[in-house]
C-alpha cells in the first residue's frame, strides 16, 4: 500500500522523504522489521520504540514514524514526525487494513467488571440469531466457530485491525469487543468506528497504571466522548458514574437499571442456583445465569440487541437459554458431599464483593463459605488489603494465596493482603502461597453442602511466576480435589 494513503487523517508535523513509496507492513516491534516495513516508534510502559530507530534502519525499514526525529537521517528512508505515535499507530493500522470497522457493526464494552460476560453473551446471542459474528475478549478471540487465543483484553492497534480485517474477510456482520482502559489510554482503538458502546460499572482497579481514580474515570469517559452521532451508548443508571459517562457524548443515549426508571428496566423476582427470574420491561423471563451482577449484564445485552433492531421477545427467549463466559461464576458440585465449588475471575474488591454477596443470597441454611483468593504481582498494590478485607467480611474461612505473582515475591503480596485482616478475622484466615495446596486445603476444610469459592483467575490456564507461565487451571484443580475427596 502507498504510504500517502496509509497516512490519511494522521496529524503530521514534518516529513523527510517521499510519501509515494510502497509499504509492505506496519510494525511497532523492532524485531519484526524487514525490508519495506514501516516502523512506528511507540513509547510503551516497558520500552520506547525511539531507542530502536537505528536498528530498524539497518534492517531495511522503508518508513520510520516518530515523535522525535533522530539526529542522523538515513538516505532512502522516509521519516514521518507526529505528536503521538500511539494514536498514529491506530489511524495508520485502520487505513492499512482497509478501514475494517466501517464494514461491520463494531460494538464495544467497557467497565471494571462485566466486560467479558456482556461481550460473550452478545456474541452468543447474535450467533443464535443467525448472524456471523466476531468476538474480541479477555478469554478468547473468535471468528464464528474458530477460536483464536487472546493475549490481552484489547490487542495492540496493528493486531486489532488485522484481526478486524480477518473478521470482515470471513463475512462477519457484527463484532463484539471488550475495550479496556489501557486500550483507550494507549490509543489502541484510535480510528475505529463503533456502532455502539456499553458501560457496565467502574470501581477500584488499575490504579497502578492510571494513578488516580479520577484519571481512570476520565479515560473510560473519553471513549464515549468521541463516539459519532450515528452510534448508540448504553450505560448503567445504577452506577454512581453511569450518567457521567454519557454526559458529553453525541451518540444516542440509553440506560439500564434494576433500581430506577430506565430504557431497559429489570426487576429480580428470584435469584438461586437454578438461575435468575427477572421481569425485563414488563416481560417475565427465567435465565440460567446467577446473581444480581448478571442481571445487570443481561440488561446491558438486551438493551444493545434492541438498539441494533432485534425483536424483543426473541432476544429474551434466546438469552434465557445461554450460559455466560468461562470462569465467571463457573460452578460445579461434588458427587458425594454435595460441596459447591465456584471459580470466578473476581480480581477487584468490587467484583469479589459481588460474587460473595451473591453466594450469601444463594445460601439455604448454615453452609460455610470458604474463599481462596490472591492478588496479582506487579499490579495495583492498594487493592490488596481491601481484597482480604472483603473476603473476610463475607466468608467463614479465608485462604490467602498466590494469584499471578509475576516478578514479585508471593510472600510479600500475602503480607500486603494480611494488612486488611482485622484482629477479629485473624482466626479464620490462613496464608498458603502454593495455589494448588490452598485449593486442596479449602476443599479438605469443607463439610457437606459448604461453598468453596476460588477467586481471581477464572478462565486463565496458567500461573505467571518469575516470567514463566506454568500450566494451572483453577477449575481443573478444584475438580481433581473433589475426586480425591470422594475416594
Amino acid at each position: 500500500m502507498i504510504l500517502q494513503d496509509i497516512l490519511y487523517k494522521v496529524a503530521i508535523r514534518s516529513v523527510k522523504g517521499s510519501t509515494g513509496i510502497e509499504v509492505k507492513d506496519l510494525q511497532i516491534d523492532s524485531r519484526k522489521i524487514s525490508k519495506g516495513s514501516c516502523f512506528i516508534a511507540v513509547k510503551g510502559s516497558a520500552a520506547d520504540g525511539h531507542n530502536y530507530i537505528d536498528a530498524v534502519a539497518e534492517k531495511g525499514a522503508a518508513v520510520i514514524v516518530c515523535e522525535v526525529l533522530p539526529t542522523e537521517l538515513k538516505d532512502g528512508i522516509t521519516y514521518i514526525q507526529v505528536d503521538s505515535t500511539a494514536a498514529t499507530a491506530g489511524l495508520m493500522s485502520h487505513n492499512f487494513y482497509g478501514e475494517p470497522s466501517t464494514k461491520i457493526k463494531l460494538i464495544g464494552v467497557t467497565g471494571t467488571n462485566g466486560k467479558t460476560t456482556i461481550a460473550t453473551l452478545l456474541f452468543k446471542l447474535f450467533s443464535a440469531l443467525k448472524y456471523k459474528c466476531g468476538l474480541i475478549s479477555t478469554v478468547q478471540n473468535q471468528i464464528a466457530k474458530e477460536i483464536i487465543p487472546a493475549t490481552h483484553t484489547t490487542p495492540d492497534a496493528i493486531s486489532l485491525n488485522a484481526l478486524l480485517k480477518q473478521m470482515v474477510d470471513e463475512g462477519c456482520e457484527y463484532v463484539f469487543m471488550e475495550v479496556s482502559s489501557h486500550a483507550i489510554h494507549q490509543h489502541r482503538i484510535a480510528g475505529l468506528q463503533f456502532a455502539g458502546a456499553l458501560f457496565s460499572n467502574i470501581t477500584h482497579d488499575h490504579l497502578d497504571y492510571h494513578k488516580t481514580f479520577d484519571e481512570y474515570i476520565r479515560v473510560k469517559k473519553s471513549w464515549f466522548d468521541n463516539l459519532s452521532a450515528a452510534a448508540f451508548a448504553i450505560s448503567n443508571a445504577d452506577d454512581k458514574r453511569g450518567a457521567v459517562m454519557l454526559q458529553n457524548t453525541v451518540a444516542k443515549k440509553y440506560f439500564y437499571s434494576l433500581k430506577t426508571m430506565a430504557d431497559f428496566k429489570g426487576k429480580i423476582l428470584d435469584n438461586s442456583l437454578t438461575g435468575l427470574h427477572l421481569v425485563v420491561n414488563d416481560i417475565e423471563v427465567h435465565f440460567r445465569l446467577i446473581g444480581e451482577f448478571n442481571a445487570y449484564n443481561l440488561l446491558a445485552v438486551y438493551g444493545a440487541a434492541v438498539c441494533l433492531g432485534e425483536e424483543k421477545t426473541e432476544v429474551l427467549q434466546i438469552l434465557s437459554s445461554l450460559d455466560g463466559a468461562e470462569g465467571r461464576f463457573d460452578y460445579t458440585i461434588s458427587t458425594n458431599d454435595k460441596l459447591i465449588g465456584i471459580v470466578d475471575y473476581a480480581h477487584t474488591p468490587d467484583a469479589l464483593l459481588n460474587v460473595l454477596a451473591t453466594i450469601k443470597k444463594l445460601k439455604q441454611g448454615n453452609e460455610q463459605v470458604i474463599t481462596v483468593v490472591g492478588c496479582g504481582g506487579d499490579r495495583d498494590k492498594t487493592k490488596r488489603p481491601i481484597m482480604a478485607e472483603v473476603a473476610c467480611e463475607y466468608s467463614d474461612k479465608v485462604i490467602l494465596t498466590s494469584d499471578n505473582p509475576r516478578s514479585e515475591d508471593p510472600l510479600e503480596i500475602l503480607n500486603d493482603m494480611q494488612a486488611g485482616v482485622n484482629a477479629a478475622a485473624k482466626k479464620k484466615v490462613i496464608s498458603i502461597a502454593d495455589r494448588k495446596e490452598a485449593i486442596k486445603t479449602a476443599v479438605s476444610l469443607a463439610q457437606k453442602e459448604d461453598i468453596v469459592l476460588i477467586a481471581g483467575k477464572g478462565h486463565e490456564k496458567y500461573q505467571d511466576i518469575k516470567g514463566v507461565k506454568y500450566d494451572f487451571d483453577d477449575k481443573k484443580v478444584l475438580n481433581e480435589m473433589f475426586v480425591l475427596l470422594e475416594k
